[in-house]
């Protein structure tokens, strides 16, 4: 059975701030978009099995945000510090951890490592022109082969890339 993985850019964080980069808190705009994505995926039966985030607070206010928009329990997100800029190799890690047991699995996470891990995956050729792939509370769409454990460059098919700004 094929499986898909959604990968969610954070909302919008605020970055006039003194704080750590890992404790940086999304803006109002941000917490808007990730509440009006998670609406949108509830709405189009869009719903994870599992939702995995990386730790900056910013990606899980956004999971916390998109969970509650379900209405789902965010005490059932997962915080895995891999997410948190340690390459596209330790993302595909994370995927193959959960791979055997779920079948819609929705990581929140950060870019340059997303947009990294989808050219690669999906390949340039097959993405759409844009100034930036993975805006902030952009959700992608990727469908993989049943065995995430052998998933490789070539071996993804794109389904949509949904930005806040286009949602109905």
């Amino acid at each position: 059975m094929q499986k898909e993985l959604w990968l969610l850019r954070h909302g919008k964080s605020d970055q006039d701030t003194d704080l750590t980069d890992i404790d940086r808190p999304l803006k109002k705009r941000g917490e808007k978009n990730a509440f009006e994505m998670g609406r949108w995926m509830e709405q189009n039966q869009l719903i994870p099995e599992v939702i995995i985030t990386s730790p900056a607070k910013r990606a899980y206010d956004t999971a916390c945000i998109v969970t509650e928009a379900m209405h789902g329990n965010p005490d059932h997100i997962v915080v895995d510090k891999r997410i948190y800029f340690h390459g596209i190799e330790e993302i595909k890690n994370v995927l193959s951890d959960v791979a055997s047991h779920s079948h819609k699995i929705l990581i929140i996470g950060h870019n340059p490592d997303f947009e990294n891990l989808v050219q690669e995956l999906v390949g340039v050729e097959h993405l759409p022109k844009a100034k930036k792939l993975i805006p902030t509370a952009t959700l992608v769409r990727l469908l993989l082969e049943d065995d995430i454990r052998n998933i490789s460059a070539g071996t993804v098919k794109l389904l949509a890339i949904m930005r806040p700004k286009n949602l109905p």
